[in-house]
Parts: C-alpha cells; structure tokens; sequence
C-alpha cells in the first residue's frame, strides 16, 4: 500500500509540523526542513523517494522563488571569471576527502560506462575511459587536451595506455594536486601534465589533435557556452576529434508541464546547493545547435543517462557507507546534502528526467577525411550490452 507521510516522516521542530498534516508536502519545503534537521526521515533516503509522488508534491515553493531571485539569476546573467572561479573552489578545494567517500578510487566525478549491469564503478570508470580513446581513435603521440580534467584520471591514464601526451585544465588546486600525484603514480611525467588555470586563460599559441571535455561545459554557462564552443574549435586542428560529455535536461514544451514539474524543482536544488553557476545543462537540441554553429559537424551522439543513474547509484552507496568519517569531518548538514544529490539523481535520471550525452564532433571542412569513421568506434559496444540485458532478464 502507498505510504503517508506519518508513516516516513517525523517532526523534530514544532514550527513545521503544520505542513506535515496535509496528505502531500512541497518537495522544496521538505528539502529545507530535512537538510536543518527540522525533520528526520524514518527510512533511507532512497527508500522514501519510491514512496514520492504520495507523499509530495512539486510545486515551486518559497525556497525556490527566493533562491531564483537572489542567486539563480544573478549567477547565470554574470558568469564573470571572478565568480566562477569563486564557485568552482568554493565546491571543490580542500574536499578531496568528501569526494572520494563517495567517488572512489578512481576519482571520477562523471558517468560511467557498463558493459554489465553487474560491474563495479571502478570496472565501469575504466570502460569509460577506454571508450573515449576508442571513439577519439588515439594513438600514440597524439597532442591531447583535457579541459575540465578534475583530479586527472583521464589524463593519468590516456597517457600511460595510449602513449598519448596530455594536457590536463582545473581551476580547482586540489584537484590539480591529486593530478599531479596520480600522474607520478602512473609514471607518464614525460607525457602528462596539469594546468591550474581558467579554461579562459588556456595559452592559444597551440593546437591540438584531440580535445575532451567531460561535464566541465555545463559549469560555462548559457551565457558562454557558444563562445566556449569557438575556443574549442579555434585549439583543435582541421583534421582532429572533439569529445564532449555533457549532462542534458529533457525537452519540454513549457516550464510550467506539471508531468516534469520534478525535473525543474531537482534542479534548482541541484543549482543551490550542488552545482552553483552550472546553468548550461541544456536539451540536447540547444547543445548542437550551438557546436554547430561555431563550424562544428557533429559524427556521433550517445546517450549514456542509464549508465549514469547507475553510476549515481553506486556513489549513494560509497557515500551511505562511509556516513560516519562525513559526519566526523564536514557534520549532519553536509551528510544530509549529499545523501539527497545522490538518491534523487539515481531516480531523476531512472526516470529520464536528466540524462548525459557522449558527442563526437570535427570541423565541417571539405578536406576533412570522413572515412576515418568507417569501421571505427562509434558508440559503445552494443554487443556486449545486449549481453548484460539478456542477464538481467534471465
């Protein structure tokens, strides 16, 4: 039988109570009250969200308006190098710790790749990685540039397996650092190396062959994703590959459907209090039209949405496990701020309500040599999936 909120909810503070009384809640007041420890939930936080649409509704609430008006639209209009780098190291520097509590090992703050429903994350993480060589058609001393390249695994590891040299961007010292060390690690400091910098500052005195960028664009913003886009194509050379991997937001007729109200109230919550600033996640129309306006041709595009809810599944576990190390170092607030990011983005993406897109592009030039694709690595190894359905199915 459907749940009541009685049921999963209890009340810590008197004050909102009120609002627990009716049959459903907004969504947007019981993240606040949740996250103050106005109220505790009874089950996991994966568990109460399969009870969702009894106990809450979607409506925008007074969190949400104020939030827009106060931060939301002053961020996505501005989108100075000032602010950005104030967020960007506001969420990432000095966590290398929170992260891999629920990251891992590999360190890898995107989706990964499953052949089997049943691998690990660090099995999926590999296949990624391994996956965008094969769609990127690397071989050795390929020049490669990694613009948003996080704590640098892809870097580390493109260079030791592929022989390829990397250049690795962060603006996050952190991140850079663990880079740095991973790269020792693998024993490629001849062929990697990591810049700690603004994409906007990346020297233009060079091109490159192959150019990634994985779920960096979206902390660009609308406002500079078209420009961004240019200064990818301008760093590329007329006969190489560039890799895009960015989260996408599902297509709607209007901001007001209420069949995808969720959608929006999970990401304004996600704008708050995850990814300030990232405004870019856009339907994948909005996204092409722009790379190919700046002189891309798009070659492939594959969702990958499935493997990253289970990705994000897999986080929720590593952070759920390692809730007690949380709450000594960072306390209940932090726990609670992520254990909700992640259970609700294993539904969200379920659902098709956010979802993540592998988009190879080249220059639309005549001269540019487009049997290269014949026989090569499009998109990912459908056999092997087939595989992993006829399994699960078993």
């Amino acid at each position: 039988m459907p749940k009541t909120i009685s049921d999963l909810i209890e009340i810590k503070n008197p004050r909102v109570a009120g609002r627990y009384l009716k049959k459903k809640v907004a969504m947007g007041n019981f993240i606040e009250d949740y996250i103050s420890e106005k109220v505790d939930i009874k089950v996991s936080f994966m568990e109460l969200l399969k009870y969702k649409n009894d106990i809450f509704s979607f409506n925008f609430a007074a969190p949400h308006y104020y939030f827009f008006i106060s931060r939301m639209i002053p961020e996505v209009v501005i989108h100075s190098q000032k602010q950005d780098e104030r967020i960007i190291k506001s969420h990432y520097d000095n966590k290398n710790d929170l992260f891999s509590w629920f990251l891992g090992t590999k360190m890898i703050y995107t989706s990964c790749y499953f052949k089997n429903i049943n691998e690990s994350l660090e099995e999926a993480q590999e296949n990624k990685l391994n996956l965008i060589a094969q769609k990127m058609q690397l071989k050795e001393g390929d020049e490669l540039l990694d613009i948003g390249c996080g704590w640098g695994t892809l870097v580390a590891h493109l260079a030791k397996h592929y022989g390829v040299n990397t250049t690795g961007v962060t603006i996050a010292q952190a991140g850079a650092e663990w880079a740095a060390r991973q790269i020792k690690e693998y024993g490629v400091e001849d062929r990697a190396k990591i810049w700690t910098m603004d994409y906007r500052d990346i020297p233009t005195d060079k091109k490159y062959n192959k150019i990634t960028c994985l779920e960096m664009a979206e902390h660009v913003g609308i406002k500079y994703f078209k420009k961004f886009m240019k200064q990818c194509y301008d760093l590329l050379e007329d006969d190489g590959l560039f890799y895009l991997q960015i989260a996408g937001l599902r297509e709607r007729s209007s901001l007001l459907q209420k069949h995808n109200r969720e959608d929006l109230v999970w990401g304004l919550f996600m704008n708050k209090f995850i990814f300030s600033g990232a405004d870019a996640s856009m339907p994948l129309n909005w996204d092409l039209q722009r790379i190919e306006k700046v002189g891309f041709e798009v070659h492939s595009v594959e969702n990958i949405g499935n493997h990253y809810s289970i990705t994000i599944n897999r986080w929720y576990d590593n952070w759920l496990s390692n809730k007690e190390k949380v709450l000594d170092k960072y306390g209940e607030r932090i726990f609670r701020i992520y254990e909700i990011f992640l259970a609700w983005s294993v539904m969200i993406g379920k659902h098709g309500g956010s979802t993540a897109y592998q988009i190879v592009c080249h220059k639309n030039l005549d001269k540019f040599d487009r049997t290269k694709f014949i026989g090569a690595t499009n998109l990912g190894e459908h056999d092997e999936i087939k595989k992993t359905d006829e399994l699960v199915n078993a």
